[in-house]
């Protein structure tokens, strides 16, 4: 048997088809006729085919009730032969179809493309059962249910909505326009394109969330009040499951139902496909853009990349339309179209929303979520913020949303702690050195530095268009330029995560350029976006790490110079990567020679000397813009043996916390601490040795000794031997 394609019904009539089957179930018959259908339609009076037989039931008086019970006595009279055809419906139930009710089905498709729809909606379903030759026409044609009758009501505005495409203008003149804050100066580019006397296609360009669509549907509002361009009396959206359905004939459709107007196109670049033959649905919407200029016209929307890749290509195209950006909105229009909005959040959640919340997810959705652009982002925000008062049970007599709220649903879609953008930020910052310098030892200038420069951009105290910070740190290897970083990442943010780190080494040739910012469109690749640009237009509150420095090569150095100074960087396909809210820290090797000098920490003439031969080796290195550009050169001090041994408690805790994780408790005497220390042989290393040592002497060989024990013991003391560490449960 084969199975009815349901994706061709729309959801109400696969409503109907799922009441007949149970229906069917009940009387026990074994095919599902279309007495059924007829029945189950009258059952669910939210249909249009419910409410077109109770029209006529009120102009014809008879009663549905009669209608029903007569279709009921006829369906249960009679049996009817299976054509080998079945419908499943939503909960995965099969129902056999009669001959008779497959030739209802396919007539009502038939019907329903006559009509400019490719889904067979409930008043085609009627119209196909009144039809002549069909056992249940009687009973309807006597009614006066006829297919014209029928089709007299549709054309008298009882659909109110097609599920295959929607009249923008129609809408706005019925008061359902969604709440938009009108662009004005776009809005007039937008309507004087539209009022050329020819090509007047136009293709919108701008990142997601710029407010590309509601640019559209303030024009139909416009319209709808007699103010649009003149000849443009509709503007007409295919739905998305038409053009997953049927793209050729969904846009078919759409030309027809927009004659006098247009059709907009959300992602037009969808029909362009890089290279190949377009299909039958490209073929004819470029046929649509080159044919009669009194067609209708074409509003798409698209990135610029996709633009640049795929449509700017097609020459056609481009001759016969124009081109119109749609930048995104600044934080005070996000505001105010936030306000707009403000009514149908409350009556979408049944709560009330202050206008701090409009302001605090517009500003917050400006610094935080720069992946997606303004409006868009802040409603998501606002969104989510409802949701979340929603979910924890608010009623409308609770307190309005406002911007903890917000604060809290940024939080949650960011993964920012959220006292990272509470109130309590300030007394964080406050005591921020003394966080840092638990976990950096034997760099207080470096910690001091980068801590005041941190501490003055959270207050407000910086160029807004420019990073938090920017820091070169020099120093040999080993000596907590990295670990900064990393410490820098989890107290700002929370969590390592937030580092972004590449090592300079992997971009030493010209063309290593495209890996950091993203190839250009046509490009293999290009996709992917760039190992930099990608990771910050994501995760824009970041510490971006560029280790090594000097190694990379002098376009890459021009680039770094780009962020630190303007704060903002284009990827390869167009999108703007913002390091307003990131931290950039370049470490560099030049000079260690220097500054690896133990003696440094015991004569401060020579520590300043050290210093002074350090920088005056990056000076003759770096080009002067590059290094005005820094907010601090930090050099590192070498580590004193003092300072190795507060490194090695500091590693050892973290041993000793993942043990405890796993029931068991260390506990390392300080004879074994100082024979871990004696193991390093690697001086000029700093403290990177001590991980290795540890892993060696400590994590591998406990390892071994609870692998010799029955059962794993609640403590164990870890002392020096003669050569080795002994271990002692």
């Amino acid at each position: 048997m084969a199975n009815l394609n349901s994706d061709l019904l729309d959801p109400n009539t696969r409503l109907i088809l799922d009441r007949a089957g149970e229906i069917m179930r009940t009387w026990g018959k074994p095919s599902l006729m279309p007495e059924m259908a007829l029945i189950a339609a009258l059952r669910l009076p939210e249909t249009t085919a419910c409410r077109a037989l109770a029209r006529l039931a009120d102009q014809r008086a008879f009663k549905l009730k009669d209608l029903e019970a007569e279709a009921e006595r006829q369906a249960r009279a009679r049996n009817a032969r299976s054509a080998n055809f079945t419908y499943v419906s939503a909960q995965n139930v099969v129902s056999d179809l009669t001959e008779e009710m497959l030739i209802v089905l396919d007539e009502a498709r038939s019907i329903a493309l006559a009509s400019g729809e490719i889904y067979i909606a409930t008043e085609h379903l009627l119209s196909s059962l009144a039809q002549p030759g069909v056992s249940t026409a009687g009973l309807l044609q006597s009614r006066g249910a006829t297919p014209p009758a029928i089709a007299a009501l549709m054309a008298e505005g009882l659909v109110t909505r097609s599920a295959t495409s929607h009249d923008w203008v129609a809408s706005a003149r019925k008061g359902q326009a969604p709440p938009l804050l009108m662009r004005d100066d776009l809005l007039r580019d937008l309507a004087s394109l539209l009022a050329l006397s020819e090509d007047r296609h136009v293709i919108l360009t701008g990142t997601p969330g710029s407010g590309r669509r509601s640019l559209v549907q303030s024009l139909a509002l416009l319209i709808a009040e007699g103010k649009g361009p003149a000849g443009v009396g509709a503007i007409v959206e295919i739905s998305d499951g038409a053009w997953l359905d049927n793209p050729t004939l969904a846009l078919q459709v759409a030309l027809r139902q927009a004659s006098g107007g247009a059709v907009f196109i959300a992602n037009i670049h969808r029909f362009f496909a890089s290279g190949g033959r377009p299909e039958a649905a490209a073929r004819d919407l470029q046929k649509a853009f080159v044919g009669d200029p009194a067609a209708p016209i074409i509003i798409g929307t698209t990135t610029e990349a996709d633009f640049n890749d795929r449509i700017k290509p097609n020459g056609l195209i481009t001759q016969r339309s124009h081109l119109l950006r749609v930048p995104p909105m600044t934080t005070k229009e996000a505001e105010a179209a936030l306000g707009v909005m403000r009514a149908q959040f409350e009556r979408d959640y049944g709560l009330t929303v202050n206008p701090e919340a409009a302001k605090q997810a517009a500003t917050l959705a400006s610094r935080y979520i720069s992946a997606e652009a303004l409006p868009g982002a802040a409603v998501r925000v606002l969104h989510r913020a409802c949701a979340l008062r929603k979910s924890n049970g608010a009623a409308p007599s609770t307190a309005p949303i406002g911007a903890e709220d917000v604060t809290r649903a940024v939080s949650v879609m960011t993964g920012i702690p959220i006292t990272k953008l509470g109130a309590d930020e300030r007394a964080r910052y406050a005591t921020m050195e003394e966080a840092l310098r638990q976990r950096i030892l034997g760099q207080d200038e470096a910690v001091r530095s980068v801590s005041r420069s941190v501490k003055s951009a959270r207050v407000g105290l910086k160029d807004p268009k420019r990073p938090i910070g920017s820091f070169l740190f020099l120093g040999p290897s080993g000596v907590g330029k990295s670990e900064l970083a990393k410490a820098l990442a989890e107290f700002m943010f929370g969590s390592e995560n937030n580092l972004i780190a590449l090592d300079m080494t992997e971009y030493q040739k010209d063309d290593t350029i495209n890996r950091l910012i993203g190839s250009p469109p046509g490009y293999v690749g290009y996709e992917a976006g760039g190992q930099l640009t990608e990771k910050v237009i994501k995760q824009p509150y970041s510490v971006v790490l560029f280790d090594e420095v000097e190694k990379a090569h002098p376009r890459i150095l021009d680039i770094l110079l780009q962020i630190m100074e303007e704060g903002r960087l284009t990827d390869g396909q167009g999108r703007l990567a913002n390091f307003a809210e990131a931290v950039i820290l370049l470490t560099s090797n030049l000079g260690a020679v220097y500054l690896n000098n133990p003696a440094n920490l015991e004569d401060a003439d020579l520590n300043l000397k050290a210093r002074e031969m350090a920088l005056n080796e990056v000076k003759g290195y770096f080009r002067p813009e590059f290094l005005n550009r820094l907010d601090d050169i930090i050099t590192f001090n070498p580590l004193s043996a003092t300072v190795m041994r507060g490194i090695l408690d500091l590693l050892i805790g973290k041993e000793a916390k993942l043990a405890a994780e796993r029931g068991i408790a260390i506990e390392v005497t300080p004879a074994a601490r100082a024979w871990l220390l004696a193991q390093n042989k690697e001086v000029g290393m700093g403290a990177r040795p001590l991980r290795r040592i540890l892993q060696r002497h400590v994590r591998e060989k406990l390892t071994d000794y609870l692998l010799t024990l029955e059962a794993p013991p609640a403590k164990v003391l870890v002392d020096a031997g003669a050569d080795v560490l002994v271990f002692t449960a």
